[in-house]
């Protein structure tokens, strides 16, 4: 389990990698915690003075473990989106500059992993989605705060409704993204980009990343909390029962708005 999320250290640069390509990296309990855990060190580790996280395989993050939801009670559920909520708070709330690279597709919290951090690099076949409604749910992982910011309101709700995925050029064009980049000279530009931040003036880089946050109105806290308790409602749907049996039997859903 503790495999399923790697940490390499270069000099002052710390390489977290998601590390379950044969499930496309879907995030499992152990991968949450393990990102939680690492970006918890780094925030007081002077020796860490900026982050890559990337993905091994053809997948950055296929989202959720479809098949561990809807097990679990209304409080279990509640400690689920706790967990991921901590884990995406500890990555967004990181002093240290936080570089995604992201090969293949990036979807629902997959995306909101991806977003959390602070400068998006993509490779040429980059997908990234927001597929929630495909399983009866709504945006997840603070994507909706996420995207509203970076792109608008109009956009951001677009890529909510239809849950289509956003290709790499276009989603540089967007906004989504600062780079784009030939697939297999991702992981180059990607730490070369990282490893310079990690030599650069650390206290003027986090002092901007305070500066970020705090043009942003709500804070992603106040917002995290009004998605547990909209999601909370929605996890207990006959709809999202019926998308995770869709997605499990591979076919289409029949929601019927309940």
């Amino acid at each position: 389990m503790a495999d399923e999320i790697t940490v390499e250290r270069k000099g002052g640069l710390a390489v977290v990698a998601l590390n379950r390509p044969d499930k496309l990296n879907a995030l499992s309990l152990g991968m949450r915690v393990g990102l939680l855990e690492a970006f918890r060190s780094f925030q007081t580790d002077p020796e860490v003075r900026a982050v890559l996280l990337r993905a091994e395989g053809r997948a950055f993050c296929a989202g959720a473990d479809i098949s561990t939801m809807g097990k679990d009670d209304v409080w279990g559920d509640r400690a689920r989106l706790y967990r991921a909520h901590q884990m995406i708070l500890s990555i967004y709330n990181c002093e240290k500059p936080v570089v995604a690279a992201v090969r293949g597709p990036a979807v629902g919290i997959g995306l909101s992993l991806a977003l959390a951090c602070d400068v998006l690099l993509l490779s040429e076949t980059a997908k990234l989605g927001q597929v929630f409604r495909k399983i009866g749910l709504a945006p997840d992982g603070g994507a909706a705060f996420f995207l509203q910011n970076l792109i608008g309101r109009q956009r951001a709700t677009d890529l909510a409704f239809t849950a289509r995925l956003v290709p790499a050029e276009e989603a540089l064009g967007l906004g989504l993204a600062s780079q784009v980049h030939p697939d297999d000279r991702l992981d180059r530009a990607a730490e070369d980009y990282a490893a310079d931040l990690a030599s650069g003036p650390t206290l003027a880089l986090a002092g901007a990343k305070r500066l970020m946050r705090a043009a942003v109105q709500p804070s992603l806290e106040s917002f995290l909390e009004m998605e547990t308790i909209i999601q909370g409602q929605i996890i207990k749907s006959a709809d999202h029962a019926e998308g995770i049996e869709a997605f499990l039997n591979k076919r289409t859903p029949v929601f019927r708005g309940a």
